[in-house]
């Protein structure tokens, strides 16, 4: 499945550049006539993340977020600060179809166990941000890729297996915003050891050979941003590459 991603601040649809909000780069859409255009072309599934309320839980884009939901025909998957089952909650009841957990299923991973059993595999979504070691280990970060945990990928969802883990979005944070291609070996060895997981490929996106690359791997979902923000294609030709692969 193709996802297309828009990433807000203050609103606005922006890109980071591996994450760092000091290297910001705003996009000049309407988001309503982008999902409408994108229901129409078929997408399934869009990937929101509030920024904002990735960096502080008060500064939550909440009334954008509640307009969004409400008139997007395509059900969405949201992240960026959720930290408990109060947020979980709200963003359900406001019509999101998965939440996107991020640091806290490093911080606290009882309490997302609990969630999984609670809310369901295919509601909660694993956002795992690595970097790959000297060593090839595929170290995981937090807080925004600012901090490194002594976990790795596989550890984190074996951990999570026996709760049923369905999706875990997993992105390369070298690659992220850089247009410079996807890290394919990533994904094949993922693929390959977590046959049961429908991963979330994110991170590197810039030509539709990407996307036949990535398909090739095995990886059944493929989030794309600053490539459709920037037309480096249109969504049309990333849903017709990914279905006639």
């Amino acid at each position: 499945m193709i996802i297309p991603a828009f990433d807000l601040i203050n609103g606005k649809a922006v890109r980071l550049y591996q994450g760092n909000y000091y290297h910001q780069k705003n996009y000049d859409i309407n988001l309503h006539s982008s999902l409408k255009e994108y229901a129409l072309k078929g997408v399934k599934l869009v990937h929101l993340v509030d920024l904002d309320g990735a960096k502080n839980i008060k500064s939550r884009q909440l009334e954008l977020l509640k307009k969004i939901l409400s008139y997007s025909t395509i059900p969405i998957q949201i992240g960026g600060g959720i930290r408990n089952e109060q947020d979980i909650e709200m963003l359900l009841n406001l019509g999101a179809k998965r939440v996107v957990i991020g640091s806290i299923c490093i911080l606290n991973k009882s309490k997302v166990k609990e969630w999984l059993k609670r809310y369901g595999s295919d509601v909660i979504v694993l956002a795992l941000d690595i970097h790959i070691s000297r060593s090839s280990k595929k170290e995981i970060y937090i807080h925004g890729w600012q901090k490194k945990t002594d976990y790795s990928l596989e550890e984190i969802i074996e951990y999570f297996l026996s709760d049923n883990l369905k999706h875990v979005l997993c992105t390369d944070i070298s690659k992220d915003g850089t247009l410079l291609g996807p890290n394919v070996k990533l994904y094949t060895e993922i693929v390959q050891s977590f046959k049961q997981i429908e991963f979330q490929a994110s991170g590197g996106i810039s030509e539709l050979q990407d996307i036949l690359t990535l398909k090739k791997t095995g990886v059944q979902n493929v989030i794309i941003g600053r490539a459709l923000l920037e037309k480096k294609f249109t969504i049309k030709e990333a849903l017709k590459c990914w279905q006639n692969e």
